[in-house]
């Protein structure tokens, strides 16, 4: 008995752990979103003055351009009757063109960067807010968990009997929240977060490079700036894939499978084949989501551990099996030697074996990895 009441014990100080934990989770996404929110009011700020300048650039050149047609038809007239000018007065109206000619094209070229600048900071706007509904969203779903594990899921306690099984329960979810957690944190602040800082500082430096050091140099770094925020885009979109890719629900399986190689493929410069084999279909909730984790895991383990760089993907839907291969010409791994911490796989496999499917792994160091996976649809 007094075992059972230690069990009891440890299970309620492992849920109060689990409630400050999720609770502490509802704080920093409430901040990223704050900070998110704040960005978002700074930007929309920079691009009501970008449109401004922009419109008095505009304003400015179209004026250059009258003053140039005018010298441009002053030039031709010298330079029809020369002769009745002197070489001087022929030199300064040349000049002149000359001059507002460069002048012009100054003034373009900085319309066309501002132009470019201000289509920037909507998109970058577009992706903030988007950021911003998605924090709020989380938070509104943490409550709801908040108000669950406060009210209902203390009552736990009393409807286990065994203390044991108690204690690794809650065990269990505490530590799958947590991980969950920190991968999200790390994943934001490693990938869009960093990236998004990089770019304010690099927008900074623009307009100081374009003064002092000419438009080639500004071109270059708005160059690098747009491939830091096309970087910080896709590492977004691979967070959101992550949790959860909208389009599996929208399209199904073989158009999201397309979808996601497509941008592996763009971004980590990979050549990726897809082959989809048989007639495409929806299939059931479970087997499409569980279908797309394998294969994104799969690919994953391609790019960054077996340093593939040709990965061929098959996907064939039978009437009453699905079957997917995946094979990459990277490194390989011994299949007979155990690896810690080898999540990946094991994840694979206890999601294959949930839906009584049957993964098979066929690698040698040096000669690449075949993935085999065949999922019975009917049981």
């Amino acid at each position: 008995m007094s075992e059972l009441k230690t069990g009891e014990k440890a299970l309620d100080h492992i849920i109060k752990e689990m409630v400050d934990t999720v609770s502490n989770s509802k704080d920093e996404i409430f901040h990223i979103g704050e900070d998110s929110r704040n960005e978002f009011e700074k930007l929309h700020n920079e691009l009501l003055e970008t449109k401004q300048q922009v419109i008095s650039l505009i304003d400015e050149g179209d004026k250059l351009e009258q003053q140039v047609r005018f010298s441009r038809r002053r030039l031709s007239e010298v330079s029809k009757h020369f002769k009745k000018y002197s070489e001087e007065e022929i030199r300064e109206v040349y000049e002149q063109t000359h001059e507002l000619q460069m002048k012009l094209s100054v003034k373009r070229e900085k319309e066309k960067q501002l132009r470019e600048r201000r289509d920037d900071l909507e998109r970058r706007l577009t992706n903030l807010e988007k950021t911003v509904e998605r924090a709020e969203g989380l938070v509104g779903k943490i409550s709801v968990v908040l108000n669950y594990l406060n009210d209902d899921f203390r009552q736990v306690t009393e409807a286990l009997e065994d203390a044991k099984e108690k204690q690794e329960f809650g065990l269990q979810i505490i530590e799958a929240q947590e991980e969950e957690r920190r991968k999200l944190s790390r994943e934001i602040h490693d990938g869009p977060a960093q990236m998004l800082a990089n770019v304010m500082i690099r927008s900074d430096l623009i307009d100081r490079t374009f003064r002092e050091r000419g438009v080639q140099e500004a071109l270059q770094e708005i160059k690098d700036v747009k491939m830091m925020v096309r970087s910080a885009l896709y590492e977004v979109r691979r967070i959101i894939y992550d949790l959860r890719p909208m389009a599996l629900d929208d399209l199904g399986l073989i158009p999201t499978l397309k979808k996601y190689l497509a941008t592996v493929k763009e971004y980590d410069g990979i050549d990726i084949t897809f082959t989809p084999l048989g007639r495409e279909r929806r299939l059931e909730n479970k087997f499409e989501v569980a279908l797309f984790r394998l294969v994104q895991e799969a690919v994953q383990n391609a790019v960054k551990h077996a340093e593939a760089t040709e990965i061929q993907v098959k996907a064939e839907l039978k009437h009453d099996a699905a079957i997917l291969i995946i094979k990459d010409n990277g490194k390989g791994f011994d299949t007979s030697v155990k690896k810690d911490k080898s999540f990946g796989l094991v994840g694979m496999r206890e999601r294959v074996d949930m839906l009584e499917g049957e993964l098979t792994i066929d690698s040698k160091l040096g000669k690449g990895t075949l993935v085999m996976i065949q999922m019975p649809l009917n049981r």
